[in-house]
């Protein structure tokens, strides 16, 4: 294994600060602040150093790092592969699995709306029920 490379990915050849960088980011928002927790424990300043770099370049406040908004639909921004008929495969397919995503939930939502309706049309019927018998006694 060469340095640019972990077990899963391959880094291109950058500088040991951007493949530290990348690695942390691979691993989360938890792989940042525990390497500023262990940088405040050994070598104060480097923890300090993490915190300012983490608040700075928005990972402190991010839900995690650089994996995009969380919040409703995530967004897919995936780099070229640099073959034009995979990319177009690769877009069509995450086209289709959104728009099925989409049926679905869609799909979901009418049965909650059915259900509650089923519900709601129960609970007037007991209560016209207990209405009726009310007054017949």
């Amino acid at each position: 294994m060469t340095p640019t490379q972990t077990a899963n990915h391959t880094f291109p050849r950058m500088g040991w600060f951007a493949r530290a960088e990348a690695w942390l980011d691979e691993r989360g928002k938890g792989a940042w602040i525990a390497a500023m927790v262990f940088g405040f424990i050994f070598v104060w300043p480097v923890g300090l150093a993490l915190l300012a770099y983490m608040i700075w370049s928005k990972r402190m406040f991010n839900s995690s790092c650089r994996s995009g908004a969380l919040t409703g639909r995530r967004t897919h921004s995936f780099a070229t592969s640099g073959n034009t008929a995979f990319d177009a495969y690769k877009a069509d397919m995450l086209k289709r699995l959104e728009d099925e995503q989409h049926a679905f939930e869609s799909f979901l939502e009418r049965l909650r709306e059915a259900k509650d309706k089923s519900e709601f049309d129960t609970f007037m019927d007991e209560r016209a029920k207990a209405a009726k018998s009310d007054e017949d006694a």
